[in-house]
């Protein structure tokens, strides 16, 4: 069973330690002669562990654990090939202390119990501390979690767990906060470059048997992306072509041609999935057209589903688009469509059309503020009863209860707008939606004035005085009314209602 570290685990310990010999050694599979690169060149001690130093400093926690100084519980959180089951295999090998390993993805409550007593036995007796190690602890449910918490609690084993997802969302709180949270960061370009070159040299490794060019060294550490297991996984791949080639070094065409294609470090359900789709978001927003079709392509080689993406685009088109590309939404959801119509890999191409229009499109999240700024006022108890004006009529009885009474039609009137209460009385004069200045959202920006004004009764502002060498308005030479068969507006003060001083008619054409 592969680890997502640098070696191999055994099969499950269960309730007892693997035996010692060629089979296994605390119950991970021994190192032989045909072992994988990876496997020969793991860290026999806590000074070859190489990109962690952040947790190597003199007593540090990782330092206590592999020296059994104190018998703390560990999680152990980082990407592939970081070092996780490396630190294990180091606490397996440092102390006299019974070390069992397991992975989540094979064992289950009752392996985990059967060590639980196995260790209270132990303990019991005068024997050793037994150390639990389980890898992939975040595949294990709650209640695979929930039975480890009481022998954590009283220290009958020691946990040593290693997760490649947040533990924040994958491992119970209150197991979490029963141990200590090391966080492995992967490893940078010059720590993967020189665990190559030791491989490469080290009789555990290549032997100097083969020479790697720079070219092909900078390709497998390009590769790695900081995965070590798999720039070692790479490097023997490449070896095994060249010695089959009968040359004496391992050249960028060799290595190329024995891996040729970099597996994307993108786990779906994982930390990685919400990064980047947090990148994919943010790059539209921003405005980078470039970023947001790279965080595509990224997902789809990944082998995101593609209708998660559409339904992101389609949020995204109301949420930071919205009024200021009305037409965004129409895009987003035609993109979506075509995911279910086409479907992969065809509809990449619809996915980058909507991605590169919501990119480049201009932004506004009014209607994210408005809907925002309202639902706030409903849960803060704002917003009495509907206006006696805006209630079901259409029942036998209503009129009777005044349903209906007093309301205005607005298409009787010429420019389609009337002044009328729409709102509960403790909400009269509340704005929610701000439209901003941005692309299409001008021309709204420009009518919304004067619908309040009208729609609220209000009096027009007093009309700006002109200079006798002031170009004519635009307003009063040009602008339309809100209807073709309105009056043109006057200027000055008048009655509420009236329309005045608009920049623009309420069908929505304003100087742009």
């Amino acid at each position: 069973m592969e680890s997502d570290a640098l070696f191999s685990l055994g099969e499950p310990a269960g309730s007892r330690s693997a035996p010692d010999g060629p089979a296994g050694v605390d119950g991970f599979t021994a190192v032989a002669d045909d072992s994988p690169l990876p496997v020969r060149m793991r860290p026999v001690t806590l000074d070859e562990l190489v990109g962690q130093e952040h947790l190597l400093a003199p007593g540090a926690p990782l330092r206590q654990l592999v020296s059994g100084g104190a018998p703390m519980s560990v999680i152990l959180w980082g990407p592939p090939g970081s070092g996780k089951t490396t630190i294990a295999h180091l606490v397996a090998g440092a102390t006299d202390r019974r070390f069992v390993a397991m992975s989540a993805l094979s064992a289950g409550v009752k392996d985990v119990r059967a060590v639980i007593d196995a260790a209270r036995r132990q303990r019991r007796s005068g024997g050793p501390q037994t150390v639990l190690f389980i890898d992939e602890v975040h595949r294990f449910s709650k209640t695979q979690q929930d039975s480890l918490l009481a022998a954590v609690e009283d220290r009958t084993v020691t946990l040593l767990a290693a997760t490649t997802e947040n533990p924040y969302f994958s491992v119970i709180s209150p197991l979490l906060s029963r141990c200590v949270l090391l966080t492995l960061q992967p490893l940078d370009d010059e720590a993967v470059r020189g665990l190559l070159r030791r491989a490469v040299a080290d009789k555990r490794g290549l032997d100097g048997a083969l020479a790697l060019t720079t070219e092909a060294e900078d390709h497998l550490v390009r590769l790695a992306a900081g995965d070590v297991r798999k720039a070692l996984t790479a490097l023997e791949a490449a070896a095994a072509s060249a010695t089959a080639l009968g040359g004496g070094r391992i050249d960028l065409a060799t290595a190329e041609q024995a891996v040729d294609v970099a597996a994307v470090r993108y786990d779906r359900d994982g930390d990685a999935h919400y990064d980047v789709v947090s990148a994919f978001i943010k790059s539209m927003r921003g405005s980078d057209v470039d970023a947001a079709v790279h965080w595509l392509a990224r997902m789809l080689v990944a082998g995101e589903d593609a209708r998660f993406i559409a339904r992101r685009l389609v949020i995204f088109a109301s949420e930071d688009v919205g009024m200021a590309d009305p037409s965004a939404l129409s895009v987003a959801t035609a993109a979506a469509h075509a995911v279910e119509y086409v479907g992969l890999p065809e509809a990449q191409l619809n996915l980058a059309q909507a991605v590169i229009h919501l990119a480049t499109a201009p932004k506004s999240n009014s209607a994210t503020t408005a809907i925002g700024a309202a639902i706030a006022d409903v849960r803060a108890g704002r917003g009495g009863a509907v206006p006696r004006g805006l209630r079901d009529a259409h029942y036998a009885g209503a009129r009777g209860l005044g349903h209906g009474t007093g309301y205005r039609y607005p298409h009787d009137d010429q420019r389609g707008v009337v002044t009328q209460q729409y709102v509960p009385d403790d909400l009269v004069g509340t704005d929610y939606y701000q439209p901003s200045p941005h692309g299409a959202e001008r021309s709204v920006a420009s009518r919304l004035p004067l619908l309040r004004r009208i729609v609220r009764g209000l009096p027009a502002p007093p009309a700006r005085p002109q200079t006798p060498t002031a170009e004519p308005s635009v307003t009063a030479q040009t602008a339309p009314a809100l209807s073709p068969g309105a009056a043109r507006p006057t200027t000055g003060a008048g009655a509420p209602g009236t329309m005045q001083d608009s920049g623009t008619d309420a069908a929505g054409e304003g100087q742009q």
